[in-house]
C-alpha cells in the first residue's frame, strides 16, 4: 500500500468491521466534525468493506475520492460532500492512521429513584401545544454545528436558552394555561435521546438507508414526503443503553425559571423507541433480540419519567404516533415504515399492539396517572394530507383503556381521524386533549370553530375531561417545521379564546 494523492484531515482504522456491523458509525463519529470538501481516512481489514463503502457513499451524498489495497488491509479515501481537487492539498507524506474502536460505556443502574414533588394542577378545557415548536434559523445552524461536534455542548445550551425563551413568551402571549419549552434542543421529537442515552449514537438517517428494503425507492419516497433525509438523524444502538445524564430534566428545570404556568414535557414512548432503535445488523449486537432492548428502553423511560416528576412536571407526556402505523399501515416488505423515524420491523397487528401497551404499562407503572399522559396521530412529516395514514381510534381503545395515563392527546381535528364517538366508551378517569386545529394548515382556524369542536367534545365526555390542543406539534422535525411561528402563535390564542368564551359560559 502506498499512499493517497491528497492529504486528509482524519484517519481511523475500523478493523474487521463490515459496515452492518459498526464501521458506519465510527465512519459518522470522524467524518462528522470535518467541513465540507475535507478528506478522510478509513483503513479497514473487512474484504466485504470494499463492495459496500461505493454504495455508502452515493446514498450519503459523500465522494468516494480514492482506494488503496495492502496485503492486509485496504484504505479508502472519502470525501465529505462532493470532490473538488482545487480545493484539497497534494499529499507531502504518509501519516500515520488515527486508530479508534466502538468505546461501550459501563452502565450504572441506580439503586433508588426520586419520588414525585408537587406541581400546579392543570384545570378542565386547558389550552396546550403537543409539544414541538419552531426553531429559528440560527438554533438550527447551532443545532447541526453541535450535531456534527463543531460546537461544544456548552455554547449551544447558550443558544437554545435564547430560543426557549422566545417559545415560551410566544405561549404566554397567546394566553396558553399549559406550556412546553418547544424542544429547542431537539433534532426531533424521538431520536434526540440517541445523542444522551450511554452506547447510542445519532447517525443520519441516510446512513441507514441500506438496511431498508429497496434503498433508492425510499431514499425517493422520503424525498417527496418533504423528510430531508439527509438532516434527520437515527439512534443506532452499539451497547447496553444506560441514563448516566437526563433526557429532558434539564428542559423542565430551565423552562421553571421562565414561567408560573403548568409545564408538560413529551417523551417518545417506549414501543416507538423499540421501534426506532431495534435495526438489524446494529443494535443485535448489543441485544439478543428486541424484547431485551425493549427491557432497557423501558428502564431508561422510568428513570427519566421519575426525575421529571421530582422536577415539577405537571405533565408528562409519551409520544406514540407509531401505533397509528400499527393499525392502519401496510405491513408488507417486512413492515418498515419511515411513520416518524421508526425503521425496524413489526409484526402482527395485535401482537404489536399487546407489546406496546406492556410496555407502557411498565414505565407508567404506580406513578401518578394525573400527570401522565398519552399522544397519538397519524404521522406529522409533510404538509400533505394525503400521505399521512388515515383509520379511526377503534384498533386503539383497548391500548387507551389499558395504559395508566390519564390524559389521551390525540389527534381529532382533521378528518383522517374519523369519528372521535368512538372515544365514549374510554373511562370516565380519561381526559381527552381533543385536536380542535390543524397544524398542517397555515389558516387560521375561527375562534367559532374551534367552539363547536370543543362543544361536541363536551357533549361526549364532559367538559370536567376536556383539554384544548393542536393535532400535533408545531415542528416535530427541527428542519422541517410544519407551521411558522407567527401561525402557531396565532392558532393557540383562538383556542384561548374559545376556551374562555366556553368557560363563561
Amino acid at each position: 500500500m502506498s499512499q493517497h494523492p491528497y492529504a486528509f484531515q482524519d484517519s481511523f482504522d475500523g478493523g474487521s468491521l463490515d459496515c452492518g456491523n459498526g464501521l458506519l458509525l465510527l465512519i459518522r463519529k470522524h467524518i462528522d466534525p470535518l467541513r465540507p470538501g475535507q478528506l478522510l481516512e478509513i483503513l479497514s481489514a473487512e474484504a466485504s468493506v470494499a463492495d459496500d463503502l461505493p454504495s455508502w457513499c452515493r446514498l450519503t451524498g459523500n465522494a468516494l475520492v480514492s482506494t488503496l489495497q495492502g496485503e492486509e488491509r485496504q484504505s479508502f479515501l472519502v470525501c465529505k460532500g462532493p470532490f473538488d481537487p482545487s480545493r484539497v492539498s497534494v499529499a507531502s507524506e504518509e501519516r500515520p492512521p488515527m486508530p479508534l474502536t466502538q468505546e461501550v460505556t459501563e452502565v450504572t443502574i441506580p439503586d433508588s429513584l426520586p419520588e414525585p414533588a408537587p406541581a400546579p394542577k392543570i384545570e378542565p378545557l386547558s389550552v396546550m401545544g403537543v409539544g414541538s415548536w419552531p426553531r429559528p434559523p440560527w438554533l438550527l445552524r447551532a443545532l447541526h454545528e453541535r450535531l456534527e461536534g463543531r460546537l461544544s455542548n456548552e455554547e449551544f445550551d447558550v443558544a437554545a436558552q435564547d430560543s426557549v425563551r422566545l417559545a415560551i413568551q410566544s405561549q404566554e402571549r397567546a394566553g396558553v394555561d399549559v406550556v412546553t419549552d418547544g424542544e429547542q434542543r431537539r433534532d426531533n421529537y424521538a431520536s434526540f435521546v440517541g445523542g444522551l442515552l450511554d452506547n447510542c449514537q445519532l447517525i443520519p438517517l441516510t446512513d441507514l438507508l441500506p438496511y431498508v428494503d429497496h434503498p433508492e425507492e425510499f431514499k425517493q419516497e422520503l424525498d417527496s414526503l418533504d423528510v430531508p433525509a439527509s438532516e434527520v438523524r437515527h439512534p443506532a444502538v452499539f451497547g447496553p443503553l444506560g441514563r448516566s445524564r437526563p433526557l429532558a430534566v434539564h428542559e423542565v428545570e430551565f423552562a421553571r425559571t421562565l414561567t408560573d404556568r403548568p409545564i408538560k414535557v413529551a417523551l417518545p414512548g417506549p414501543y416507538l423507541l423499540v421501534r426506532t432503535m431495534w435495526m438489524e445488523c446494529i443494535s443485535d449486537r448489543a441485544y439478543a433480540d428486541r424484547e431485551a432492548l425493549a427491557k432497557d428502553v423501558v428502564r431508561v423511560l422510568r428513570e427519566e419519567l421519575h426525575h421529571l416528576l421530582a422536577a415539577g412536571a405537571a405533565l408528562v407526556q409519551f409520544d406514540e404516533p407509531v401505533l397509528t402505523e400499527v393499525a392502519h399501515g401496510a405491513q408488507g416488505d417486512g413492515g418498515r415504515s419511515f411513520m416518524c423515524g421508526a425503521l425496524g420491523e413489526r409484526g402482527e397487528t395485535q401482537q404489536e399492539l399487546e407489546f406496546a401497551t406492556d410496555l407502557l404499562c411498565q414505565v407508567m407503572r404506580g406513578l401518578p396517572a394525573d400527570r401522565l399522559a398519552l399522544h397519538v396521530c397519524r404521522g406529522n412529516w409533510s404538509r400533505d394530507e394525503s400521505v399521512a395514514l388515515s383509520g379511526d381510534y377503534a384498533p386503539l381503545l383497548n391500548l387507551l383503556e389499558r395504559v395508566p395515563a390519564e390524559t389521551l392527546v390525540l389527534e381529532l381535528c382533521t378528518p383522517r381521524a374519523g369519528d372521535e364517538s368512538l372515544l365514549r366508551s374510554l373511562p370516565e378517569t380519561k381526559r381527552i386533549g381533543v385536536g380542535v386545529v390543524n397544524q398542517k394548515h397555515a389558516r387560521i382556524e375561527s375562534v367559532d370553530e374551534i367552539g363547536a369542536k370543543v362543544l361536541r367534545a363536551i357533549h361526549l365526555f364532559g367538559a370536567d375531561r376536556v383539554l384544548l390542543n393542536p393535532d400535533c406539534g408545531f415542528a416535530t422535525f427541527a428542519d422541517n417545521p410544519i407551521t411558522a411561528a407567527d401561525v402557531a402563535e396565532r392558532k393557540l390564542a383562538a383556542m384561548v379564546e374559545a376556551s374562555r368564551r366556553l368557560r363563561k359560559g
